[in-house]
């Protein structure tokens, strides 16, 4: 039996304007957390590290297989209507918030699908909840507030209008983001930057 309730994913509606886009509370089964969480790679600062640069658990690594596994693929290029087969894909995981998370953006144009998994115990904080939004203007402008709960997916499609951030929050925030990307080289050229970026951060703080 797999990690992922895939036949969730697969009823729950797509919203398809101003961007599509879709959330499914307990896309991770209640049976895997706790598995998924005591694997879960330590990760004291902030920012994203590619899975190459952080340890992490045998049931943390299946969940990975099975995020890039052709069943899911298959799954997101149904419910977006969309040929991912010669897409590769590109994860990331976070482990803390810091002040300046969270500003509005829209993901990068080599970005095609962007999904994200939240391993966080039941959310209390105001700060942390991801919203996605109707225009780039204001964190008060929209669609729907994610709070970032154990298990819960949020999915879209990377559009020019797919506005989307938190409120401020400081401390532990855990999210894997996985990708599908337009190609190769944007896998290599991030996990590059992303590279580059964790190792100064180990660096700066072995040095303090």
């Amino acid at each position: 039996m797999g990690m992922l309730d895939i036949e969730a994913f697969t009823t729950t509606p797509l919203v398809r304007e101003p961007f599509p886009y879709l959330i499914v509370p307990g896309f991770l089964k209640a049976e895997a957390r706790i598995a998924v969480q005591n694997d879960y790679p330590e990760i004291a600062k902030p920012g994203s590290f590619p899975t190459t640069e952080v340890e992490y658990g045998p049931a943390f690594a299946s969940l990975l297989e099975e995020m890039q596994g052709p069943e899911l693929r298959a799954a997101f290029e149904a419910k977006f209507e969309i040929d991912l087969s010669a897409r590769p894909t590109m994860v990331t995981v976070r482990g803390r918030a810091q002040a300046k998370d969270g500003r509005i953006h829209t993901d990068s144009k080599t970005k095609i699908i962007t999904v994200l998994l939240y391993m966080n115990g039941q959310w209390e904080a105001n700060g942390g909840r991801l919203r996605l939004l109707r225009t780039g203007d204001s964190l008060d402008d929209l669609l729907a507030e994610v709070p970032p709960d154990e298990g819960t997916l949020v999915a879209f499609l990377v559009t020019p209008h797919s506005w989307h951030g938190h409120g401020q929050f400081v401390g532990p925030r855990r999210v894997i983001q996985l990708n599908w990307v337009t190609g190769e080289d944007v896998v290599r050229h991030e996990q590059s930057r992303h590279r580059f970026s964790a190792r100064m951060k180990k660096l700066l703080s072995f040095a303090s």
